[in-house]
């Protein structure tokens, strides 16, 4: 079964959305971007959780300092990192979260991208689009066929520009692990259940046909 994520998570009412449409994971982006919260806003919001998701804490270059400390502010259970990220670094943030999964995000514009982050000791990759001066988040979609030729040893979550209406697709295309949705889940800029549900569906409707 794919896997389903949503991110950008930073209202309230978010989080009912969440408890009632039952993602596997949950997105809290503490980048610089219109959906970023505080570790204390984030806290509050997982104090709402009532269902097994797990939450997740997107971020970008953060010192190690800062980010240990949201993410146990936050009670994250993995760490997406965004950034230029090294493999020191990655190698440093285990040791001081060993009981949080590690992801690294990639910005694919080629294989060789997908290949030097796939030798990265993370448990997971998160393949989103190329866009300039962007680190995630720009709703376009990412490059499905370099990816389906790409050799990937460890799972996946396919991001950038999902939606209902071409997750099955996509999933039919690429057979990412899990696929990631934020902009894809909102109307006029905010989270939409309908939308949600929507996803949700076409994600299970698309296993159905594998």
């Amino acid at each position: 079964m794919t896997a389903v994520k949503f991110c950008g998570i930073r209202r309230p009412e978010d989080m009912d959305f969440i408890n009632k449409t039952h993602p596997d994971y949950i997105g809290f982006v503490f980048a610089p971007s219109r959906r970023q919260i505080t570790a204390s806003q984030a806290a509050a919001l997982v104090s709402r959780l009532k269902l097994p998701a797990a939450t997740v804490g997107v971020f970008v270059n953060e010192p190690l300092d800062s980010l240990c400390s949201i993410a146990k502010e936050a009670r994250l259970q993995v760490i997406q990192l965004h950034g230029e990220e090294t493999e020191a670094e990655i190698r440093e943030l285990r040791k001081r979260l060993p009981h949080q999964k590690i992801w690294k995000a990639v910005r694919v514009r080629a294989s060789r991208d997908i290949q030097q982050a796939d030798r990265l000791p993370v448990d997971a990759l998160l393949l989103d689009s190329f866009v300039p001066g962007s680190y995630g988040g720009s709703g376009q979609t990412a490059n499905w066929d370099l990816i389906r030729q790409t050799q990937i040893q460890k799972p996946f979550f396919l991001a950038g520009g999902l939606h209902a209406e071409n997750i099955p697709q996509a999933i039919a295309t690429v057979h990412p692990y899990g696929v990631d949705l934020s902009g894809g889940i909102e109307t006029d800029g905010w989270k939409d259940p309908r939308k949600m549900l929507a996803v949700l569906e076409a994600v299970r409707a698309a296993d159905n046909t594998i």
